[in-house]
């Protein structure tokens, strides 16, 4: 039985190649995530990110919030997540985050979706067997409003080589 289903199973393929971008091409990511009390709590304390907004309600409170605030990284964290599968998926060493500007305190209990624009895509100087793209992300809420975003960039693998056979 185990081998039957091997020899149904199709390979089905991941991620994109340099040549599967294009500059201005947008990404509306699917799922989303709600971020909830727990996710917060638990990362603060897993990241030792000791400041009370992330995890206590009272201070919270006090200083203007209606609630805990989530924790910015995990924001961060949660919205490069989301980019993956469209963007980054086959893999490639990750260039670095520029711009990561945060637009407005999220609460538990929000709707995170993500989205992407392929702003830049060029075959890298010191290793054409690559390309390096660079997209602009940013994390929107239920109503539509950016809480965060970013410019990314990835060394991604080119299908082919010019000039090689």
């Amino acid at each position: 039985m185990a081998e039957d289903i091997r020899q149904r199973a199709k390979l089905w393929p991941k991620g994109r190649l340099f040549e599967d971008f294009t500059v201005g091409q947008k990404f509306e990511h699917h799922w989303g995530r709600t971020v909830e009390t727990s996710d917060t709590l638990l990362f603060s304390t897993l990241t030792l990110a000791f400041n009370p907004l992330y995890f206590n309600r009272d201070y919270a409170r006090a200083h203007g919030h209606p609630d805990i605030v989530v924790n910015p990284q995990l924001l961060f964290n949660i919205v490069l997540g989301l980019s993956v599968e469209d963007c980054s998926e086959i893999g490639g060493p990750f260039l670095g985050v520029f711009e990561l500007t945060y637009h407005r305190p999220v609460y538990p209990g929000t709707t995170i979706r993500a989205t992407s624009e392929t702003i830049e895509a060029r075959v890298s100087g010191s290793n054409p067997a690559n390309g390096i793209v660079t997209w602009n992300s940013a994390g929107i809420d239920e109503e539509g409003a950016a809480v965060v975003s970013f410019r990314r960039s990835n060394l991604v693998r080119r299908r082919q080589i010019e000039g090689a056979q």
